[in-house]
C-alpha cells in the first residue's frame, strides 16, 4: 500500500501516474492473494495428512504409534473374552498317563504307626502335562555286506534315499526348522541359537538355507496346482504388497480363497507382475481388490473393497465436514446390514423392493457428492488435465464402478471387503519387519512357493509341521482344492 508521502507525488503528477501506481498495486495484492491461496492448500493437505491414521486411510495399523486406536466396528454390547455357550478349550485327564507318582502317606498323623505295610486307595488324581527331555535320537545306518553262497557275487546293503551323507540331520529336524523360518517367519540366526539352546545341536544358517531350497524344489508341482485351482474359483481376493529383495523395492502378489492361498514376487507391482503371477490372466470369476487400477485391464468380473471407501469417507467427513460422506458411510453400512440378516435366514437376495430403495439413495448421495465437488477450473499456465479433489476422484470411482461396488448387495457370495487378502499379506509385512530383506532371488522364491503351501494347509486345518516332515521324507502331503 501507498504511503501518504508516497501518494502526494504521483497525485500531483496526473491522474496516468495515479493510475499506473493503483494498477501496480493492484497486480501486487492479486499475486499476494495468490500465494495465499497455494499456501492455504498447502497447509490444508499437510494437515490431512498428520490427520490420517489407520481408520481413515490405507494406512496399517502399526503406523498409529502410541496413541489409542480408532475402530470402524460398532460396539456389540458384548464383554470381552469367551461367550456363552462357546465350547473352549482346556486340558482334559488322560485316559492312559505315561507315569505314574503315588505319594502314600508312611505314618499316621495321630499316633504314629506306621503305614507302610497297609494297603492305599487312591483319594485324588491330579496330571501334570509337560515336555519330555529334548534332545536330539541318533540312529546310525551300517550297510553290510553278504557273499553269494551259489556264485561267490558280493552283495552290499543299501542306504535309504533320505541317508545321503555320513552326517546328517533328520527330517523332524529341518522340518521344525522350516517351520520356524517359514511359518514363525524367524531369522535363521535365532533358529541356530533356539537349535543350540534346546538340543544343544550347532544347526548352521547355511543348513537351514538348504532345506529351504530342498523343499521349495519338492513344493514346485504342488504349488503350481493350487495356482491352477485359483483360476477355476467363483470368488477369489487379490492384493499386493511391497517388500525387499536384495535391499531393493519389490512387489508380493497374493491370490487366495477361504482354503487357497497362493504367493508370487515380481520386480513390477502392475499389469506385468500381475501377468507373471498367471492367476489373473487365466482368472473367469470375481476379483476382489482394493481399486488398484491395474486389475481393471483384465475381463473377469471384479468386486471393490467397501473397507478402504468406508476410510476415504470418514476422512472426508472429519477433515471436511463432508455431510454427504457420513450419509455415504452409513448407507454402505446398512446395506451390509441388510444382506447378513437376509442370509442368515438362507436367502440369497434381498427383496427386489429394497434393493431399489438401496439403489436409489446411493444415486442420490452421489449426485450430492458431485454438486458440492464440481470440476476443477483449468489454469491456462499449465498443461494438462486439472488435478481432481480428493472427494471428486472418490465420487467418480463410485459412480464408474457402481456396480463393482455393489456386488456384495446383487451377489451373496461376494464379499463386503477385501479382508481374506489382507490377512494373507500381513504376514509378509511381520516376515519383512522380523528378518529384515531377502538376500537372495533364490530365497524369495523359495519363501513364497513355501508360505503359498503353508497357508493353504492352515486353512484346510492340516497339521503344517507333519506335513513338513512328509516333505523331507519323500511324501508331499497335498492340500484339499476347494472354492
Amino acid at each position: 500500500m501507498l504511503t501518504r508521502d508516497e501518494f502526494q507525488p504521483l497525485y500531483e503528477q496526473g491522474p496516468d501516474a495515479l493510475w499506473s501506481a493503483v494498477s501496480k498495486v493492484q497486480e501486487t495484492l492479486v499475486s499476494q492473494q495468490q500465494q495465499i491461496d497455494t499456501l492455504l492448500f498447502r497447509l490444508k493437505e499437510l494437515e490431512d495428512r498428520l490427520g490420517k491414521d489407520s481408520h481413515n486411510s490405507n494406512k496399517p495399523p502399526s503406523s498409529d504409534g502410541l496413541k489409542k486406536p480408532v475402530s470402524l466396528r460398532k460396539p456389540n454390547g458384548r464383554k470381552p473374552g469367551g461367550q456363552h455357550g462357546h465350547p473352549g478349550r482346556t486340558l482334559e485327564f488322560a485316559q492312559e498317563p505315561n507315569h505314574i507318582v503315588v505319594h502314600s502317606p508312611t505314618c499316621c498323623a495321630g499316633c504314629g504307626t506306621d503305614l507302610q505295610s497297609v494297603l492305599g486307595k487312591t483319594s485324588q488324581r491330579r496330571q501334570v502335562f509337560d515336555l519330555p527331555p529334548l534332545s536330539l535320537v541318533v540312529t546310525e545306518h551300517r550297510a553290510e555286506h553278504k557273499r553269494c553262497p551259489c556264485c561267490g557275487k558280493r552283495n552290499g546293503g543299501v542306504f535309504p534315499q533320505e541317508v545321503t551323507s555320513l552326517l546328517q540331520y533328520g527330517p523332524r529336524v529341518k522340518a521344525l526348522g522350516l517351520y520356524l523360518l517359514d511359518a514363525q517367519l524367524l531369522p535363521y540366526q535365532r533358529i541356530a541359537d533356539l537349535f543350540a539352546d534346546l538340543f544343544d545341536a550347532p544347526l548352521s544358517p547355511g543348513m537351514l538355507h538348504q532345506a529351504q531350497q530342498t523343499a521349495s524344489a519338492r513344493l514346485q508341482p504342488v504349488v503350481e496346482k493350487i495356482r491352477k485351482a485359483l483360476t477355476q474359483v467363483p470368488v477369489a481376493h487379490f492384493d499386493e504388497t511391497g517388500f525387499r529383495v536384495m535391499g531393493r523395492l519389490r512387489w508380493l502378489h497374493s491370490a487366495s480363497t477361504a482354503l487357497l492361498c497362493y504367493y508370487t514376487w515380481h520386480p513390477k507391482r502392475g499389469k506385468i507382475g500381475m501377468d507373471a503371477a498367471e492367476v489373473l490372466p487365466h482368472f473367469t470369476g470375481r476379483a476382489v481388490h482394493d481399486g488398484y487400477a491395474s486389475y481393471q485391464q483384465y475381463t473377469c468380473r471384479h468386486a471393490l473393497c467397501n473397507v478402504h471407501h468406508l476410510r476415504e469417507l470418514t476422512a472426508l467427513w472429519e477433515n471436511e465436514g463432508a455431510e454427504w460422506a457420513r450419509e455415504m458411510r452409513h448407507l454402505l453400512v446398512q446395506m451390509k446390514q441388510a444382506v447378513d440378516r437376509v442370509r442368515t435366514q438362507g436367502r440369497t437376495r434381498l427383496p427386489v423392493l429394497q434393493e431399489a430403495a438401496f439403489e436409489g439413495r446411493y444415486q442420490k448421495l452421489l449426485q450430492q457428492g458431485l454438486a458440492a465437488n464440481p470440476p476443477p477450473v483449468g489454469t491456462g499456465g499449465k498443461r494438462g488435465r486439472p488435478k481432481q479433489s480428493v472427494a471428486r476422484n472418490l465420487l467418480l470411482r463410485l459412480q464408474e464402478h457402481q456396480e463393482q461396488v455393489l456386488a456384495f448387495l446383487y451377489d451373496f457370495a461376494v464379499p463386503f471387503d477385501n479382508n481374506q487378502a489382507e490377512r494373507d499379506v500381513r504376514m509378509m509385512k511381520v516376515q519383512q519387519k522380523v528378518s529384515g530383506c531377502f538376500r537372495s532371488t533364490e530365497g524369495a522364491d523359495a519363501f513364497c512357493r513355501i508360505r503359498s503351501y503353508i497357508c493353504t494347509l492352515r486353512k484346510q486345518g492340516k497339521q503344517i509341521l507333519s506335513a513338513l516332515e512328509h516333505v523331507f521324507g519323500g511324501e508331499v502331503i497335498y492340500p484339499e482344492y476347494a472354492g
